[in-house]
């Protein structure tokens, strides 16, 4: 989901790399290209919570902590 969400708002979706590191959080990394890395964050990191609360809505189902980090 966090794939699917991140790619539909780049520009160059082949640009688009998530790594998981899990532990007793899963933390998703996600890198995009440069000139798309604004368009994820949003204007005052809105889009970039956006994102973060869905994704820590789907996690709560099967209760595990999620974080998800945006990368250069």
């Amino acid at each position: 989901m966090l794939e699917y969400l991140v790619k539909a708002l780049v520009g160059d979706p082949d640009a688009v790399e998530i790594d998981v590191d899990e532990g007793r959080t899963v933390v998703f990394r996600v890198r995009v290209g440069p000139d798309d890395m604004g368009r994820v964050i949003g204007k005052r990191g809105r889009i970039a919570n956006a994102i973060r609360t869905v994704v820590r809505a789907a996690a709560a189902r099967d209760e595990v902590g999620v974080d998800v980090d945006f990368v250069d």
